[in-house]
């Protein structure tokens, strides 16, 4: 999962992540509440609630358009093994990467054409005003698919904490 990862980010050492943790989404509408909740949750247990707001805006965003754009139509059914989309969170000392997980071998498009008023359309602006970066890759190897993926700098921690 992080190799393809390390393609487009800063140098991040795999021995070197402090958290990590991952779901599998369905291919409902109800993931995006269920990603959210997940991020919430691993963002609590990781004592980084102070960017949970913008960190699951992201998500959702990234969710939403795996689930809007990346799904074959109809979209595969099955338990947690087979599910279409899975999240994963990566955390470094400065750093939390959140990763979308697809099957589809299309990448994200922005086209910097968002009408702002619209209901719908703004989700890779949102990503890119929330976040400190995002890219996506192509999966290798026995997985298909690809992975978008958003980079959040974090604060440094006090001295004396963890």
């Amino acid at each position: 999962m992080l190799t393809p990862l390390r393609q487009g980010l800063p140098p991040l050492d795999p021995s070197a992540v402090s958290g990590a943790a991952s779901c599998a989404l369905p291919a409902r509408l109800e993931a995006v509440r269920d990603a959210r909740r997940f991020t919430r949750g691993t963002l609590g247990q990781w004592d980084m609630d102070e960017r949970a707001d913008d960190i699951c805006l992201v998500v959702s965003e990234l969710v939403t358009n795996a689930l809007r754009h990346a799904l074959p139509s109809p979209a595969p059914r099955g338990g947690e093994q087979n599910a279409p989309l899975r999240l994963h969170l990566m955390r470094w000392s400065a750093r939390l990467v959140c990763a979308v997980r697809d099957p589809s071998d299309d990448g994200p498009v922005a086209d910097g054409s968002e009408d702002f008023s619209a209901e719908s359309g703004r989700g890779l602006f949102l990503v890119d005003s929330f976040s400190d970066g995002w890219g996506w890759h192509p999966l290798a190897g026995t997985l298909s698919g690809k992975v978008v993926w958003a980079l959040f700098r974090l604060p440094s921690a006090p001295a004396g904490r963890a």
